[in-house]
């Protein structure tokens, strides 16, 4: 096997863990909150801990990676992940529990932007197109067969088996990872931690993550808003002690990188609005009748819709660049959530179809963005710019949900069709930055393969 695919495989695994532990845990919620008397709040804060855990270290995966090297790192992370996992797996109380799933997430986290790094790597630019596909596959199917095989586990043991099962899994990666990664080079030097720029990095994360965490809850969206505007200005000032520091936490200079702004911004409006989109969905549909197995199976097309895509943007990228891609999967987005605004009934395959539509859509933005945002990055660059897109992909997800939740709850019960319709104009933001996109450097890039392809 070579080389590269040794090292994708050993990212892809430990992706799928941290797919596994985003979605799976809320099959068990109900099991949880009887055994351990936890309150909706704190079931919620299982998920959000893990978010947390997961969004917060990811700043420091940069220096972490060039001071202790990236083997050694994965290697440790999956170790704290799989260590934590047992823990929450044994956990007595619910703040116990929550607690252990920080950890979990830090575990992740640190294994996230560090393995993609190193798998990136890997490929030349031609290729990149390719091994996007084969990550975004893992990201559709994990999400789309955990909730049941969660059900399955809950149902015939007990909810905490879903943790357990993460240990050998982690176990199995930790193995792969110590046969097949390289050693780590000997350090030229010995990077010092920007501390005041990771201390106002993590202060604007925290505080944006819970400011949006409190913004779904009616009763707490005062508080939220108090925290996006704290969360502004922790921002500001991290961007101006860090826009040209050398040797900061996170090398703000790569977003002016043409292709990966544009990436992150598609990542933003696309994937991240549809993550608000489906939830005010199943609210919607659940007040129009239909039964948690109807609204659960709704994946499946949407699941469909994106395998399609994920086929055509590894196959097309190469031949006619990013913009017709996004371009059309934007507009396919577009017209499935507003779909969702013709159906009344739960008999009938007018919502099929508008899964069916956003998932392609959708991921053919997904598919065309993350290799978009890795295509052109210099491989000395490529750990900085994997961490803000980890960031920012992690903050599309809470972002897109928070939003929407918080304009229904603005609008009331009668305002389901306003929140598709703003999730769809949401959507298209981002076409004016496409429209204007110079993607001949990026065509350009991709036809002269300055890196020769080796099996080793």
């Amino acid at each position: 096997m070579a080389y590269r695919s040794k090292v994708a495989l050993v990212y892809l695994l430990g992706f799928a863990l941290d797919l596994l532990n985003m979605f799976v845990a809320t099959i068990a919620y109900p099991d949880i909150a009887r055994e351990l008397h936890a309150t909706v709040t704190e079931l919620a804060w299982i998920s959000n801990a893990y978010m947390l855990g997961l969004t917060l270290i990811i700043p420091m995966s940069v220096w972490l990676a060039a001071r202790v090297g990236e083997r050694r790192l994965i290697l440790g992370s999956l170790l704290v992940f799989g260590v934590a996992s047992a823990l929450v797996a044994q956990a007595g109380s619910i703040e116990s529990l929550i607690g252990w799933r920080l950890l979990q997430g830090i575990g992740g986290g640190l294994l996230l932007p560090v393995g993609q790094a190193l798998a990136y790597r890997q490929f030349p630019p031609a290729r990149r197109a390719h091994f996007t596909g084969v990550v975004l596959l893992v990201a559709l199917m994990v999400p789309a067969l955990s909730p049941m095989a969660g059900g399955l586990i809950v149902q015939a043991l007990s909810w905490r088996w879903i943790f357990y099962l993460n240990v050998p899994v982690a176990l199995l990666t930790f193995a792969l990872g110590v046969l097949w990664l390289r050693p780590d080079p000997a350090p030229t030097s010995r990077p010092t931690l920007d501390a005041r720029g990771l201390l106002l990095a993590i202060s604007a994360l925290s505080l944006l993550l819970i400011a949006l965490s409190l913004l779904s809850q009616p009763d707490t969206r005062a508080f939220g808003g108090l925290g996006l505007i704290l969360s502004a200005a922790m921002v500001t000032l991290y961007w101006r002690d860090g826009w040209r520091k050398p040797g900061a936490i996170l090398d703000l200079q790569l977003i002016k990188n043409p292709s990966l702004r544009l990436a992150m911004l598609i990542y933003l409006c696309v994937p991240g609005i549809f993550t608000g989109t489906h939830l005010i969905a199943v609210l919607y549909l659940h007040d129009l009748g239909f039964g948690a197995a109807q609204i659960g199976a709704l994946m499946l097309p949407w699941a469909a819709g994106s395998g399609v895509a994920i086929l055509l943007g590894k196959r097309s990228f190469n031949r006619i660049g990013p913009k017709p891609l996004l371009i059309a999967g934007m507009i396919l987005q577009c017209l499935g959530i507003l779909l969702l605004m013709r159906v009344e009934q739960p008999a009938g395959p007018l919502l099929i179809i508008a899964y069916a539509v956003m998932g392609l859509g959708g991921s053919l933005c997904s598919v065309t963005a993350q290799t978009l945002a890795f295509v052109g990055i210099a491989p000395e660059k490529m750990g900085h710019s994997s961490a803000l897109w980890n960031i920012n992909r992690q903050l599309g997800f809470c972002l897109g949900a928070a939003l929407l939740s918080s304009l229904l709850g603005a609008l009331g019960a009668e305002g389901f069709h306003y929140c598709f319709l703003a999730a769809a104009l949401l959507t298209l933001v981002p076409m004016t930055a496409v429209l204007r996109f110079d993607s001949t450097k990026v065509l350009a890039l991709l036809t002269s393969n300055p890196l020769q392809e080796k099996s080793v």
